[in-house]
C-alpha cells in the first residue's frame, strides 16, 4: 500500500530523515537497497558475501545525513558512500595469488603505477541469474581489471557519474579518471572479443 513517504522524492525524504523521521529513512532504503547492492557486486564482484556491506552503507546514511546540505543529489552523495565503504574494505583485504598483470605500462598521469598485479580469477561461482552465459562472462573480464580501473568505468557506466564526480569520489586527478576508463574500456572490449566472434560464428551456422 502507498504510504505519505512513498509518495515523496527523494530531497522530501532526506529533508525529513534529517528531521529523525524513520519512516522516512525506511523509504529511502527501500528505495534505494537494490541499487546500493547492484553497485557494491559490480565493483567487487569476486566478494563472496555482500549483505554486512550494504547494511553499513545505509548505517553511515543515517548517521550523516544531517551533513548533506544539497537533499537533491542524494543519488550521487549515496554512491560516493558505497565507494568509500568499498575501499575501506579493501584496505582490510589481503591481496590474492596468483596475479595477471593489466598490461606493460609502468605509471599513469599522476605517477602511480596503474597495472597493479591483480587476482587470476578465472574459476567463477555459478549464479542463478537471468542470461547466466553473458552475465558470467562480462563478470570474469571485469574481475580482470585492477580494482582502480573498474571502480572509475563502473561509476561512468553503470551509475552515469560525470568525470568530475569520479575524480571527487575517487580522489583523483581528472586526467587519471578519463585515462582508467579508456584504457578499460579497450581491455574489457579485448577481453569480451573472443566471446562475441564465437557467439556470431555460432549465429551464422545453418539451422
Amino acid at each position: 500500500m502507498p504510504t505519505a513517504y512513498s509518495q515523496k522524492s527523494d530531497r522530501d525524504l532526506v529533508l525529513a530523515c534529517q528531521k529523525r523521521e524513520p519512516q522516512a529513512f525506511e523509504e529511502l532504503v527501500k528505495r534505494h537497497q537494490r541499487t546500493v547492492y547492484a553497485l557494491i557486486y559490480q565493483l567487487a564482484p569476486d566478494w563472496d558475501d555482500t549483505t554486512d556491506l550494504a547494511q553499513e552503507v545505509f548505517i553511515r546514511v543515517w548517521r550523516s545525513i544531517n551533513n548533506l546540505r544539497n537533499p537533491a543529489s542524494f543519488r550521487s552523495w549515496l554512491t560516493q558512500i558505497v565507494t568509500n565503504l568499498f575501499y575501506d574494505e579493501l584496505r582490510k583485504r589481503p591481496r590474492k595469488l596468483p596475479t595477471v598483470s593489466m598490461d606493460d605500462s609502468a605509471t599513469d598521469e599522476d605517477g602511480e603505477n596503474p597495472t597493479r598485479d591483480i587476482p587470476d580469477s578465472s574459476a567463477m561461482p555459478e549464479e542463478k541469474v537471468l542470461n547466466k552465459e553473458i552475465s558470467d562472462v562480462i563478470r570474469q573480464a571485469m574481475l580482470k581489471l585492477p580494482e582502480q580501473f573498474r571502480t572509475a568505468i563502473v561509476l561512468r557506466e553503470v551509475e552515469g557519474l560525470s568525470y568530475e564526480e569520479i575524480a571527487v569520489i575517487t580522489q583523483t586527478e581528472m586526467g587519471t579518471v578519463k585515462s582508467r576508463i579508456a584504457r578499460a574500456r579497450t581491455k574489457l572490449q579485448e577481453l569480451l572479443k573472443p566471446y562475441i566472434e564465437n557467439s556470431q560464428s555460432t549465429a551464422e551456422v545453418p539451422q
